[in-house]
């Protein structure tokens, strides 16, 4: 039985989600205090699993046997592993069987094509790390948008997220958006009022 935390916290709910980035377990608890619905973290997620009970996409290039043992998915770096070699294919099926959601990074149309081809993932991360100098990130970013299949989950990363940018994003239908440590109680819409 797959374990879908992480696409579950990112797919439910009205409007955008948000997910934090996240290095140590305090930063995972304040992140959690201010209503992020789940965590992206690149180091060891072991210490961060402690501290919180929210989702967590590990983004590094760990084993899946690690990933398995403290987050709820993985990301597989499209750009990494485009080489025709079977690894791509490999390492998205054995996220799955693990139990791992698997959240595929691209960085233009053509590697999102050939993803989807190749492993149909089921959660996209669109990345404007290729922008060119003419187009923002936020304008890539909702490019890749339009090419994200019906019934797929997007998440957003751009480098410097504003109020107006996330409501675009939620406007346009992107699932999530990963935010900074000191962003997400402005994106998040603050911590829970005082009962």
């Amino acid at each position: 039985m797959a374990n879908s935390r992480f696409s579950h916290a990112i797919a439910e709910g009205d409007g955008i989600s948000v997910i934090a980035a996240v290095d140590d377990p305090d930063a995972a608890r304040a992140a959690e205090a201010q209503r992020a619905e789940a965590l992206v973290v690149r180091t060891d997620p072991s210490a961060v699993r402690e501290a919180t009970s929210l989702p967590i996409l590990w983004r590094t290039a760990g084993s899946l046997e690690q990933a398995s043992a403290a987050a709820d998915a993985v990301m597989l770096v499209f750009d990494a592993l485009e080489d025709d070699d079977g690894r791509l294919e490999e390492l998205h099926e054995r996220a799955l069987e693990l139990g791992l959601d698997c959240a595929v990074e691209v960085r233009n149309e053509e590697e999102l094509e050939e993803a989807l081809d190749r492993i149909d993932p089921e959660i996209f991360l669109l990345s404007p790390l290729e922008a060119d100098s003419d187009e923002t990130p936020l304008e890539v970013v909702l490019d890749l948008l339009a090419a994200v299949p019906a019934g797929k989950l997007a998440i957003a990363d751009l480098p410097l997220t504003t109020l107006d940018e996330v409501a675009e994003l939620e406007r346009a239908g992107v699932d999530a958006v990963i935010v900074q440590e000191g962003d997400i109680a402005l994106l998040a819409g603050g911590p829970p009022p005082e009962v």
